[in-house]
């Protein structure tokens, strides 16, 4: 019952200041279509052996040269056997123009890397193995007779390191 009260406090605070509680928000179609495809995402991955263990998980990873709090994103953190993944879904209704992958480009690459560094920092999975993937999943809308069309997902392993990152020092070139 605590838990109940505790949840409708927000609810009860708009009534009792005379604000009628919002109405359902209906979201946009390119959401709808990220929400989709990290659903089919977390399926495909449970159905391939992959042990789920966050989705959508979200923490500061620092400010921008404006101060401004950044938070980062990782869509889905699960196990491959032993090794830690930390897997950035991209979603589209096809691959006519680019394939999704193209969109993990290094800015996001370099976001993702600092949250899961934050990530394994926090859970204390620093000396762990772990890697980078990304899941490309094409989900077409549906057709005329209202019949959507198969879902098709392909998973990159290893699709970048952590090294691209790493400062590097001049007295470390390699001239041949």
């Amino acid at each position: 019952m605590p838990v109940l009260l505790i949840l409708m406090i927000p609810l009860l605070g708009k009534l009792w200041a005379g604000k009628a509680p919002s109405p359902a928000v209906e979201v946009a179609g390119h959401i709808d279509l990220g929400r989709r495809g990290e659903a089919w995402a977390i399926k495909y991955l449970a159905r391939v052996g992959y042990r789920i263990v966050a989705a959508n998980f979200e923490l500061p990873v620092g400010r921008n040269a404006r101060g401004v709090v950044v938070n980062a994103e990782i869509d889905v953190v699960a196990y491959d056997g032993p090794t830690l993944c930390f897997i950035e879904v991209k979603t589209r209704a096809s691959d006519w123009f680019a394939s999704p992958q193209v969109n993990v480009d290094l800015r996001k690459q370099r976001q993702i890397a600092r949250a899961a560094r934050a990530y394994r920092r926090m859970m204390d999975l620093m000396d762990a193995p772990y890697r980078y993937d990304v899941l490309s999943v094409i989900l077409p809308p549906s057709d005329s007779d209202g019949r959507r069309p198969t879902s098709t997902g392909t998973l990159l392993k290893d699709f970048w390191r952590d090294e691209k990152f790493r400062k590097r020092r001049w007295a470390d070139a390699h001239y041949d």
